[in-house]
Order: C-alpha cells, then sequence, then structure tokens
C-alpha cells in the first residue's frame, strides 16, 4: 500500500468519514458515483469495486460488461456540502477491465494516454479554463416558456444584495475547500450568468476539477434556492456560456510556448501547437461543443468564435494570443475560445492537447494572425484569409469527426463509436421535433 492510499484510510479513520463516493464519467462526460462503506475502501485500493459497464454509455458491451473502478487515491476530499456530520468524501477512479488493465472506453484514461504521449515528446500540459454559466430561479420556464435569470446584471456589474454575489461568494469558498484554487470571479454579459476561473493546474487535475466544479455549482445553487445551468445557449438574445481555457507546454521548468524577441514572444513550439489545433478544430468540434445546442452558440454572434482563424488578443478569433506579460516568459499561452461548458473535460482536452501535439510532431506551418472582426468580414474575405467555418450543426460536427482518423487514433476504436453513436441519436431525435419557433413563423401563414 503506498503513501496516499495510507492517508486517505487514516483520514478516513480520523474524520469519521461514514461515505466515501467514487465518480467516474461516462463518454458524454455526466458523473457517475457509487458509495462505498469505509471498511470497503482499502479493498477498493487492492481490488478495484467491480460493476456492470454496460449499463453506462460508452464503458463496454452486454458481452464484456464486468469493469472495475480503480480509486485514485490523489483525488481524495471530503464534500463540504454533505455537512460536518456523517461526512461524505469523494476519490476519482480510473475505469479497469477485469484483468487490471486500464479500460480504452474511460474518458479519463483517453486524456491519460494523451498526457503520456506529451510526457515521451518531454512536455507537461498545464490548462486554465474560465468557466461560465446561468444562474436561474428555477429549472422550470416561467410563464411565456423562457428560463428566468435570477438578476439583470451585466458584465462585471456589482449587483449590491444580489444574489449572485452571495453564490459566488459561497461557491467560492467551497470550491476551494476541496482544494480547488479560484482565480477570479464574476457577473459575466448575459442576466443571470456568471464566470468563475481555475487557476492553472495539469490537465489531468483540471478535467477532474471541472467535474467537481460543476457539481458544487449546481449543489450550492440549490441550497440558496435558485439552479444552475451549464446549457450552451439557454437564451435566444443572451450570450452563450464558454469555457475559454488556457494552454501551455512545460520542458521542465521552462515554458516551451516562450521565445523572447519572437514575434508575440511566441516560440516555433507555441506556432506548430496552434497550427495544430486550428487545422485539427473542425474534425474535434463534436467533442469541444457535444451538443444541438451548442451549435447555437458557435453560430449565435457575441464571441463565440465560428471560424478557424487565431489573432493576438483578439476576442474574435478561435485561438487567441493573450497580451505578453514583460519579464514573465512563464506566461506564454494560448487560449481555445471554441469549448463550451458542456464539454466532457477529459475527451475535450484530449482532443485539443492532441491536435496541438500533431502540429509540433508534423511541423505545421503557421497562417498569417488575423486582427479583423472575423464575423464582421464577409464571406469572400474570410475565404481568401482561410478562414474556414466550424460545423454549423451537430450534423456537421459528426461527419466532420466520423471522417477523422486523427480522432480515431486520439479516443481510441471505442470511445469514437460510442460517443458517434451517442451523437446521432441525439441528432435523430432532434430533427424529428417541430419547435416553437417553426409554428411562430409558420402556422398562420401556411
Amino acid at each position: 500500500m503506498d503513501r496516499q492510499q495510507e492517508f486517505v484510510l487514516r483520514t478516513i479513520e480520523e474524520r469519521d468519514v461514514r461515505f466515501v463516493r467514487l465518480w467516474f464519467t461516462d463518454v458524454v462526460g455526466s458523473l457517475k458515483s457509487v458509495a462505498l462503506a469505509p471498511a470497503e475502501v482499502e479493498g477498493a485500493f487492492a481490488e478495484g469495486l467491480g460493476f456492470d459497464g454496460s449499463s453506462i454509455e460508452g464503458l463496454a458491451r452486454v458481452y464484456e460488461s464486468d469493469m472495475l473502478a480503480q480509486p485514485d487515491p490523489s483525488t481524495f476530499q471530503i464534500l463540504p456540502w454533505r455537512g460536518e456530520t456523517e461526512q461524505t468524501s469523494r476519490m476519482f477512479c480510473d475505469i479497469l477491465t477485469p484483468d487490471g488493465q486500464a479500460s480504452a472506453a474511460d474518458p479519463r484514461n483517453v486524456l491519460k494516454r494523451t498526457l503520456a504521449k506529451a510526457a515521451d515528446m518531454g512536455f507537461t500540459c498545464y490548462t486554465h479554463p474560465e468557466i461560465e454559466f446561468y444562474l436561474l430561479k428555477s429549472d422550470k420556464p416561467g410563464p411565456d416558456g423562457l428560463p428566468v435569470p435570477v438578476d439583470e446584471g451585466g458584465y462585471f456589474d456589482h449587483v449590491p444584495g444580489g444574489v449572485a454575489q452571495d453564490f459566488r461568494r459561497t461557491a467560492v469558498t467551497m470550491l476551494e475547500s476541496v482544494g480547488i484554487s479560484v482565480e477570479f470571479s464574476h457577473h459575466e454579459a448575459g442576466p443571470g450568468q456568471n464566470e468563475i476561473d481555475l487557476r492553472y493546474a495539469d490537465a489531468l487535475q483540471t478535467a477532474d476539477n471541472i467535474m467537481t466544479f460543476r457539481t458544487i455549482i449546481k449543489e450550492v445553487a440549490l441550497q440558496q434556492g435558485s439552479y444552475a445551468t451549464f446549457m450552451p445557449k439557454p437564451f435566444t438574445q443572451h450570450p452563450g456560456s464558454g469555457m475559454h481555457t488556457h494552454f501551455s507546454l512545460f520542458e521542465g521548468d521552462t515554458n516551451a510556448f516562450h521565445e523572447a524577441g519572437a514575434e508575440y514572444e511566441l516560440s516555433r513550439t507555441a506556432r506548430q501547437f496552434i497550427a495544430g489545433v486550428l487545422r485539427h478544430a473542425p474534425e474535434f468540434t463534436a467533442i469541444t461543443n457535444q451538443f444541438v445546442n451548442s451549435y447555437k452558440r458557435l453560430w449565435g454572434g457575441g464571441e463565440a468564435p465560428s471560424y478557424v482563424s487565431w489573432g493576438h488578443n483578439n476576442r474574435s478569433a478561435l485561438v487567441r494570443v493573450p497580451l505578453y506579460k514583460p519579464g514573465k516568459g512563464n506566461s506564454a499561452r494560448v487560449e481555445y475560445r471554441g469549448i463550451d461548458s458542456a464539454a466532457n473535460p477529459y475527451l475535450a482536452y484530449a482532443a485539443l492537447l492532441g491536435a496541438g501535439l500533431k502540429g509540433i510532431e508534423e511541423g505545421y506551418d503557421l497562417a498569417p494572425p488575423s486582427e479583423d472582426d472575423i464575423a464582421s468580414l464577409s464571406t469572400a474575405e474570410r475565404r481568401a484569409l482561410g478562414h474556414d467555418p466550424l460545423p454549423a450543426s451537430l450534423h456537421d460536427a459528426i461527419n466532420a469527426m466520423e471522417n477523422s482518423e486523427f480522432m480515431a487514433e486520439i479516443l481510441g476504436e471505442q470511445v469514437f463509436q460510442h460517443f458517434l453513436r451517442n451523437k446521432r441519436a441525439e441528432w435523430s431525435d432532434y430533427r424529428l421535433q417541430v419547435t416553437p419557433y417553426e409554428l411562430q413563423r409558420n402556422l398562420g401563414i401556411l
């Protein structure tokens, strides 16, 4: 037994923890949980916890249903919203096959495989997400059939006595109590819309943190009589919720993206990374924007990027290079702005990082940056500049992913096929629906 496992067992005993929740996700990123009695934890460390994988979306086929959940002791945390009595803790799990091998269908393992490739190339990947979400009065629509936000505030608004302000204070305190460092939080542009930015961490820890973040945000909202949603675009007329993520690669203590004196202080490695992300972005958009509703955000205006482009401090670009801070080479990074708040973070970061690493491996050339507001250019101007559109719908994104050898390689055949099957089913259900828009526009005139 290693020291981390011993620490977990000792903490469970000393803190009188009554329930130990084992967490993992299915292929679309829905959180799954099973509670262990404290006496069973040592056995789970040694042998894993057996469960029926065929009942979890994408984890196993019926004829190979037995799976093992192996708790990762480094992710052990007490869950603060469960109270001080009969305390509950959680650990994330790796999913194994009965013979103890990492499951090819485990989203967490997909990211670990990509990070292992980065390590083989000499890189450690750090990520810093900016997570947006809406705070609503309820999960039920109002009399007009629309969601009801908790306030009418806008970007950076200070709403004295506002619900969102109290909410963010409680949420940030709770996040920090489980070891998730918050950089800052504020009201976003939409009514009831908030943003909380997590401090940078390695990519696997960030993905775990995002899953915990979503759970905490929803728990705090329920405690305060409201409802939090990470739906990409719940309002037609207000901005969608993104999860802009900053990426940097380090070689030891050196930021591989920084080169003093180069244009924008960007190294050749950084330029190749950006080129890889841009080249493969249409192929992985189904992962970073996995719901029908995601494309209402991407193509709904505002600051959501819908064309393949990059720029220095250009917020209309898909990849943005933030303003360089003199003397702070280790802060050099690139920001991917296409991903939305409802993505499976394990698969999304595996795809983005994998694309960047492929750009480095293959020596991709980076096109010139765009300084224009890309959305305001004409179609001919965008075409001339090489700004191809991202997929316009989930259907288009599925097709782009389906034909991508790169995505099959990154995800592995099992996750690749299960994800496509899930998304095809969603699109098939959606295209059968007659929407209020169609009825309002056509019923009285056709």
